[in-house]
């Protein structure tokens, strides 16, 4: 198996140098179903599974191997399966919050070059929802593309589409729809063999239409949505790598109900790149553009240069992630006291004295 065509390359071969200098082997992640994996190696696919001292090691579940992560892997003796004893340094990485856990968060996508920020022109269509998305995908380092898909549809896509246009910043937009094909050339324009692409969005706004539109036949099952509500199933419901005719390399994953932001620090700044031209005139160089003197961007909404709504929707994300970093601290402080008297009493067991720091 050529591993190029799943896109190594020159710095993947410097950074896997210690690994193989070890007997490792190197492979990427194409399916993940609940730590059951399947990887791609120069001797072909195989099933794998993860050692148990990376298991034990992690600091969280993202710290684990996704689909998408090139890993350091050896076959298992007697049995045709591969063992995962490390992951690589991730290029790029998707994140959210992980739904219902507030101080812990989950890797959506990893190494990936371009992310495909999906929202259906009907009734889901929410700015607020696709302003999270570009944060997430501008903070993880991939190049985010808005695809408002289902353009074929009459009740107030122009409107829609002129806000989701402003909602996008510098991100570029294509507007399709995965059943009449309109749109499909200039997003498989977008389209370059070993790169790696994803397609995120909530159930239903049509990603398994628009990659089964892309590959040419049905790869992906589909199933129609709600007519009430317009909202869709989960029709994907594992995480895989799908290889297109062209090469180009498709991170399927599952449709979301939720997208809470993780910890950002520049992703946020990125999403509103009209705030920026007016943020480097404020009096203070770390302005929040809140209640400090001086603001220049608090200044532009007053004379109308600025719109008050994204004003507004920056000052809400970054409450936001202000409260999802406080939380972080004080799981991170939980969790640090937990292992220190769990430590004391393993020494205290054993009869001798606590090491000092």
């Amino acid at each position: 198996m050529d591993l190029m065509a799943l896109g190594w390359d020159a710095g993947w071969a410097e950074a896997f140098a210690g690994h193989a200098a070890r007997g490792y082997s190197a492979a990427r992640v194409v399916n993940e179903d609940k730590h059951a994996y399947i990887v791609v190696a120069e001797t072909g696919e195989q099933p794998a599974s993860i050692a148990g001292k990376l298991h034990h090691t992690k600091r969280s579940n993202a710290d684990l191997p996704k689909v998408g992560d090139w890993v350091a892997v050896k076959p298992q003796l007697g049995e045709a399966k591969a063992i995962i004893h490390a992951v690589l340094p991730r290029r790029t990485r998707v994140v959210r919050q992980s739904t219902g856990r507030a101080a812990e968060s989950q890797l959506v996508a990893a190494n990936v070059d371009v992310v495909f920020i999906v929202q259906a022109l009907d009734q889901t269509f929410n700015c607020r929802r696709l302003e999270r998305f570009l944060v997430m995908v501008h903070e993880g380092g991939a190049r985010p593309v808005v695809v408002l898909n289902k353009c074929d549809l009459r009740d107030a896509v122009r409107a829609r589409t002129v806000e989701a246009l402003r909602t996008a910043g510098e991100s570029e937009v294509v507007v399709t729809s995965a059943r009449t094909g309109k749109g499909l050339g200039e997003l498989r324009a977008l389209l370059v063999p070993r790169q790696t692409v994803c397609f995120l969005g909530t159930s239903g706004v049509g990603k398994s239409s628009l990659v089964n539109r892309l590959y040419g036949e049905a790869v992906q099952g589909t199933v129609p949505v709600r007519e009430d509500d317009s909202k869709g199933r989960h029709t994907t419901s594992r995480r895989e790598i799908l290889p297109l005719p062209n090469g180009t390399l498709v991170v399927d994953t599952p449709g979301m109900r939720e997208f809470h932001l993780w910890l950002a620090d520049t992703g946020l700044d990125d999403s509103f790149p009209e705030l920026r031209q007016f943020a480097s005139r404020c009096r203070f160089r770390d302005c929040t553009h809140g209640a400090e003197p001086g603001c220049a961007v608090k200044e532009a909404v007053e004379a109308g240069k600025l719109p008050k709504d994204r004003y507004e929707s920056y000052r809400k994300l970054q409450a936001e992630l202000d409260s999802t970093a406080q939380r972080q601290r004080e799981h991170d402080y939980a969790q640090n006291r937990h292992r220190t008297k769990a430590g004391t009493k393993v020494y205290l067991k054993a009869g001798r004295e606590q090491p000092t720091e």
